[in-house]
């Protein structure tokens, strides 16, 4: 609950920071620890989502390219992860080589913001569309929702955290579900252990659906600096634990 008041605001559902704890803490085995981030998205997304439509947020067209770009990555992930890639050790160091640097420079640019005449137009849609896919592809290997990449990334293109959050939290329920429904289709063509944690990931979400309640009501109240700020910090401390956990 309390991960996902913070990150809620930004566009993250919180699955990626509970990742490496269910993976030393819990000790979830491999590949199961995807389904059950996962299903701790589906059960706890509809919180902040609900919020967000409240707000008249998730109207517009980004929510519909992020959705209809990571709905198909997601599928492909799930293959990916329980036929080809059950180990978790090179994610954690691409995400540490991604969101480190992403993570310092937004906080660099929210502390010392570029002159207006030097700041980067928002991307593309196809960009967007693009950018979608591959992050649905890695949501659906790792079960990270996506949301925590495609924040910092589409922040740092310019696009406000106000309109990011709520389309990233989007597609991140959205490739949840499908990714949650794939892992159980496949688990029936599979012996390995591709089947969630049910206890844990209903726990997990639980808290997180009151939690991203309260983070999406609080984030029309926060200065679109502090948002950044956050964000940036967010993934700095991201990369960090998974470059930690990555080297041990």
């Amino acid at each position: 609950m309390l991960i996902a008041v913070v990150t809620a605001p930004v566009g993250v559902s919180g699955a990626v920071f509970l990742l490496p704890v269910q993976l030393s803490l819990f000790a979830v085995p491999n590949p199961a620890v995807t389904p059950t981030n996962l299903l701790y998205n589906v059960v706890a997304g509809p919180g902040a989502l609900l919020r967000y439509r409240r707000d008249g947020a998730l109207a517009g067209p980004l929510v519909r390219r992020l959705v209809l770009g990571t709905l198909p990555g997601v599928v492909l992930g799930a293959v990916i992860r329980v036929f080809a890639l059950p180990g978790p050790g090179v994610f954690r160091l691409l995400v540490a080589a991604l969101m480190l640097p992403l993570g310092i420079w937004l906080v660099a640019r929210t502390l010392r913001p570029a002159p207006p005449k030097t700041r980067r137009p928002e991307p593309a849609p196809r960009t967007v569309t693009g950018l979608a896919l591959a992050v649905g592809v890695v949501g659906g290997i790792y079960g990270i929702g996506g949301g925590s990449i495609l924040g910092p990334v589409l922040v740092g293109r310019g696009v406000p955290v106000s309109k990011v959050a709520p389309a990233a939290l989007a597609s991140t329920f959205a490739t949840s579900v499908i990714g949650a429904a794939t892992y159980a289709l496949l688990s029936l063509a599979h012996s390995g252990s591709i089947a969630p944690d049910w206890f844990l990931g209903l726990s997990c979400g639980l808290g997180g659906l009151i939690g991203g309640y309260l983070g999406a009501r609080l984030q029309p109240r926060l200065p679109e600096p502090l948002l950044r700020l956050a964000l940036g910090t967010l993934a700095t401390a991201l990369g960090a634990l998974y470059a930690v956990d990555a080297l041990r």
